[in-house]
């Protein structure tokens, strides 16, 4: 429902083409579109039912401004530019640079022929892109030995062996006109276009010919010269007759998300395909043209001779603002070809969703079968504890918690049991819940749904007897019990702690295996943690000199008495400790490490 500043606004907005710009209610912007009807487009926002991430995207607009422009091709134009200024939220934001290499052709006197990662402003004349870096060093070098150019730095003082080797051009022994570097371009342009007819006769040629002369390591190389050829740069998956650059795009759009594919053709081959997928608010041929018109204003996305895309785009408006031509094929490979990209680009959202969906299954799907199992409302929020000790020292217990059915390691929590000795899982338990409740209820936050104690029914009884009868909470505790190969074995609930019936195949099972594992990790972990400082805290106690202060500064600084060993005395003494009390630590170790080997 808009607001009444809104209201207002979209009494009076223009039926002219522009671009508006929603705002949230803290002025920030995070939509902007354009529209040929300013005035129709922005009330439906308001005025139209909307479900998925177009609900949620309205839900937060508080204002919005609008700026007009002369035509629609402006307004496509304005939109972009604005959306790389502002980069709002909820529009589509596409990745800087690619992985893709090119082949250039450097504009200097003396060009080279190298391989770029990226487009540049600097004269040179680019080929590609390259499906990764080692088709382009092949083909590089390739070219290098039919058709070189200078491949030696400036102002050699000899030729180097590249010019020996006939694969450079011979800058540094003589002075090559331009029109022999023009014509070393221009057929390496050919070539790059895919003629390379006359090239492969004449390479088969020097193969026969070295071979009939016996030099067979220089015919097996003229050989693989013409398979790269033949498996690379000639004509692989024919997409066309000719060898016309290309590009194909084609989206399709569900539950409000839209997924695009890109398909370049190069040299008449299928070289490689891009996938881009988000939230869709406009109608899905305007988003696409849009992210068309963005993708060739990324400076290393060339701009191809042609561009193939789906009915219901406006071509006259997209072919006027990219200067280049635009089809919609009706039959034939390229038809097939825009098809294909339409199927990748449905498997592709289809595929987002059925993760998803999976992953709602091993959480929240999971949550609510424990809920149904337990006869219980959805259990948002489930905190487990988990004791550990070794003969009753050293006590400690840790607390995961989890929501939605996922880990809410931010509030995971340890306790160090205090009014406990020896090994009182009863008594531990009963200290540790009453601690963690009695906090909750002091700071007024939100206690937890479920609370699982991995254990049996001492410590399922005590945690009860604590939240229920001494604190008057009704949070159900429920008992993780384990087999006797201590792996999870079920649940036990209720007045009589019976056994909750769960398919061990369920997901519900695999999330309180999962928590019981997760719990156990946490409590063991600490305490290890607790036991070796302990440990550390004891020895140090015996050396004369060492108080609680030197004890926490060696305890902060080596963590382990493995690391305080193996240290020098300079390393003591740099902690503030004085080289009498520094010297007794280094012999009390190395007594120690005597009677360990004793």
């Amino acid at each position: 429902m808009a607001n009444e500043r809104v209201e207002n606004k979209l009494k009076v907005l223009p039926g002219k083409p522009g671009c508006y710009l929603m705002k949230d209610k803290d002025g920030h912007i995070i939509y902007i579109g354009k529209a040929k009807n300013l005035k129709n487009r922005v009330r439906s926002y308001f005025k139209s039912s909307h479900t998925g991430k177009t609900a949620r995207l309205v839900s937060e607009i508080a204002d919005f401004e609008y700026i007009l422009t002369g035509s629609d091709k402006e307004a496509l134009l304005l939109e972009v530019s604005l959306i790389q200024k502002h980069k709002p939220q909820y529009n589509i934001l596409l990745k800087y640079g690619t992985t893709y290499p090119y082949l250039k052709i450097t504009n200097e006197r003396d060009p080279r022929l190298v391989i770029d990662s990226e487009i540049k402003k600097d004269g040179a004349k680019y080929f590609g892109p390259y499906p990764n870096v080692g088709a382009a060093m092949q083909t590089q070098q390739l070219l290098h030995k039919i058709y070189p150019l200078r491949r030696c730095p400036k102002n050699q003082k000899r030729p180097c062996l590249y010019y020996h080797m006939g694969q450079c051009i011979g800058p540094c022994d003589h002075e090559v006109s331009k029109e022999e570097y023009k014509d070393q371009i221009a057929k390496i342009e050919s070539f790059l276009k895919g003629n390379v007819k006359d090239i492969k006769t004449d390479l088969k040629q020097k193969m026969d010919d070295a071979a009939a002369n016996l030099n067979y390591e220089a015919a097996a190389e003229f050989r693989d010269q013409i398979s790269y050829i033949e498996t690379t740069v000639e004509k692989q998956a024919i997409v066309s007759n000719d060898f016309v650059e290309r590009d194909f795009f084609n989206f399709y759009m569900d539950k409000g998300w839209i997924s695009i594919q890109v398909f370049f053709v190069r040299q008449a081959t299928l070289i490689k395909r891009e996938a881009a997928m988000f939230p869709c608010y406009d109608p899905p041929e305007e988003e696409l043209m849009s992210f068309i018109v963005q993708y060739y204003q990324e400076k290393n996305n060339l701009l191809p001779k042609e561009i193939f895309v789906p009915p219901g785009l406006d071509l006259d408006l997209l072919a006027d603002i990219l200067d280049t031509k635009l089809h919609v094929p009706q039959r034939g490979e390229k038809k097939h070809l825009l098809d294909l990209a339409y199927k990748n680009s449905k498997q592709a959202l289809q595929e987002r969703f059925n993760l998803i969906e999976m992953k709602q299954r091993k959480t929240t799907g999971a949550v609510k079968d424990l809920s149904q199992a337990l006869g219980l409302p959805y259990l948002k929020h489930i905190e487990a504890f988990d004791h550990s000790n070794i003969q009753g020292t050293n006590p400690v217990s840790a607390m995961v918690a989890f929501k939605d059915g996922k880990e809410d390691k931010q509030n995971y929590r340890k306790y160090k049991v205090k009014t406990v000795e020896g090994a009182n899982e009863a008594a531990t338990t009963t200290e540790v819940i009453r601690r963690r409740f009695t906090r909750l209820l002091k700071e007024g936050k939100a206690l937890p749904d479920l609370v699982l104690m991995d254990g049996g029914k001492v410590q399922v009884n005590a945690a009860v007897d604590v939240i229920h009868h001494e604190l008057g909470q009704s949070t159900p505790v429920a008992g993780m019990v384990k087999d006797d190969k201590h792996k999870t074995a079920g649940l036990i609930f209720g007045e009589n702690l019976d056994p909750v019936p769960l398919d061990p195949r369920s997901q519900a099972f695999y999330l309180v295996q999962r928590i019981q594992d997760e719990v156990h990790r946490f409590a063991i972990s600490f305490h290890r943690n607790v036991r070796s400082k302990n440990s550390f805290s004891s020895e140090l106690d015996q050396i004369t000199g060492v108080g609680p202060k030197t004890r926490s500064k060696l305890l902060r600084h080596f963590r382990s008495m493995k690391r305080l060993k193996e240290a020098s005395l300079d390393d003591i003494r740099e902690l503030g400790i004085n080289r009498k009390v520094a010297q007794r630590i280094i012999d009390f170790l190395h007594e120690k490490d005597k009677e360990e080997v004793k």
